[in-house]
């Protein structure tokens, strides 16, 4: 007897496949025929699922199903807005003129494309008050080593080879330290205060002739705007180095602050998080870098200029160089363009208060139930602590696999690494109050179980079609094939 298809029962494709049975069926062949491939790399024992289309749909169609995703389940994972975006904008990425231009026509023959990227540009350095915009970097990481390639042709340039030291916050992204390494600078960590800032004296240990540059995330990565930030950038220019931001976490300050006019020579801006692209899954994502008047010479190439009444590629006066293929994901570029001017000045200012305010919310109803790692008035996060849960032996991780039962994605974990049992909550904009309540709720029951049945949340999940696996092996040595019993 065959097994039910649906989602709790959903037997492989090699199970139910039936010998004989096609999808398709081929024409007579009406070309010549081709010779195979060398024997060598044709594989005789390969083993395909014989089986029809329908059964093909069916059964990815239902394993998608088992899926957390934004657009079925509220999905809080902190520092990564995993926020709704609207589908027009993924209509205006499909439009024919834009899905089917190729990158390497004629500036003559991609006017329109070039000039979406010629506004974007603008845009986004009127949003940070930068002088410039670099669309090249294709993800957030790849905005920052633009960043830092850039501060040190800059340095170079002014004969100060001594200055290769890059500061870094402790609650700092791992990829902040990590770019500045790879842009060939050493890392030193500077400590939180007990505000959550960074810390203005032990910056000032390292602000000598050596500093480079520092790396700061704002809001940083506890959640918090930091609230030295005019101090911390004063302090770095006086000793003759550049501040950089991680704007990842921009989402939080449109149309509220720009970071230019809080003192950061360089901003990378996470499209994909702020500016409506589906994120997660690897990606797609897109970086731009934004840059005062200091490092506008040494943007990545190609920037888009104008023209007389045209728009064309240029490359700056002593660029880093090229980055990417082209000139940056182009579809993500375009659902940015989309947002902006979707939203305007007014609608992205809602953004980042709506995104506040939905985090604050959060952290005044779950303040009682769960210890808070800086409990001060938060941004667009907030991280929450199970260190309180510790006595019954349940750590962040039960509470995040419970979570999965009750019909919600986990936060973010164990991160920032500062922060014991760490809970990183972005509920972001787009969600209602209802799915917070129903979210707040979720944490007090769970709260409630961990003090009456600790072992049960500690077993957790129990409601999902998977329970838990062994995570290390599950990433290092993945099962990604199908064998016969």
């Amino acid at each position: 007897m065959s097994m039910p298809l649906n989602a709790d029962s959903l037997p492989l494709l090699m199970e139910q496949s039936v010998q004989g049975r096609a999808g398709a069926v081929l024409p007579p062949l009406d070309v010549p025929a081709q010779e195979l491939p060398d024997a060598s790399l044709v594989r005789e024992d390969l083993q395909l699922p014989e089986v029809t289309e329908p059964q093909v749909v069916r059964y990815f169609t239902l394993l998608s199903q088992r899926n957390f995703g934004i657009d079925t389940h509220f999905y809080p994972l902190g520092s990564c807005s995993m926020k709704y975006n609207p589908k027009v904008n993924d209509e205006m990425a499909f439009l024919p003129g834009i899905a089917r231009v190729h990158p390497s026509q004629t500036d003559d023959t991609v006017q329109g494309a070039l000039g979406l990227m010629y506004e974007l540009q603008g845009y986004l350095a009127e949003i940070t008050g930068m002088n410039g915009v670099g669309l090249a970097p294709l993800a957030g990481a790849h905005g920052e080593l633009a960043g830092m390639l850039m501060v040190r042709a800059c340095l170079r340039d002014r004969g100060e080879h001594q200055r290769n030291l890059v500061a870094i916050p402790d609650s700092a992204h791992g990829t902040n330290p990590a770019s500045a390494a790879m842009a060939g600078f050493d890392v030193v960590s500077v400590a939180s205060d007990e505000h959550g800032n960074m810390d203005v004296r032990a910056l000032e240990d390292v602000a000598d002739e050596r500093l480079a540059a520092v790396m700061l995330t704002l809001p940083n990565t506890l959640g918090l705007f930091d609230t030295n930030i005019i101090e911390l950038c004063e302090t770095v220019h006086r000793a003759g180095g550049l501040v950089y931001g991680d704007g990842a976490n921009m989402n939080a300050m449109l149309g509220r602050a720009k970071p230019a006019q809080l003192g950061f020579d360089v901003v990378h801006l996470n499209l994909h998080k702020t500016f409506s692209t589906p994120h997660g899954g690897g990606g797609p994502g897109a970086g731009p870098v934004c840059v005062g008047e200091t490092l506008l010479p040494y943007l990545p190439t190609p920037v888009v200029e104008m023209n007389g009444d045209g728009y064309s590629l240029a490359r700056p006066e002593k660029t880093i160089g090229k980055l990417s293929g082209h000139h940056g994901n182009f579809g993500v570029l375009v659902r940015a363009y989309s947002y902006i001017r979707t939203l305007g000045n007014t609608g992205l200012k809602q953004v980042s208060g709506d995104a506040v305010l939905h985090a604050n919310y959060l952290l005044a109803s779950l303040r009682d139930t769960f210890d808070v790692a800086y409990d001060r008035t938060c941004m667009h996060e907030v991280i929450f602590s199970a260190r309180a849960q510790a006595h019954a032996g349940v750590k962040g991780l039960d509470i995040a696999k419970r979570l999965l039962d009750y019909g919600f994605h986990a936060p973010t974990m164990y991160f920032p690494l500062i922060v014991q049992e760490a809970l990183m909550i972005e509920p972001t904009e787009t969600e209602s109050k209802e799915t917070m309540d129903g979210f707040i709720q979720a944490m007090k029951a769970i709260a409630g179980e961990v003090e009456d049945d600790p072992s049960m949340v500690k077993a957790s999940p129990h409601n999902t079609p998977v329970s838990r696996l062994d995570e290390a092996t599950a990433s290092r040595r993945p099962n990604l094939r199908w064998h016969a019993p």
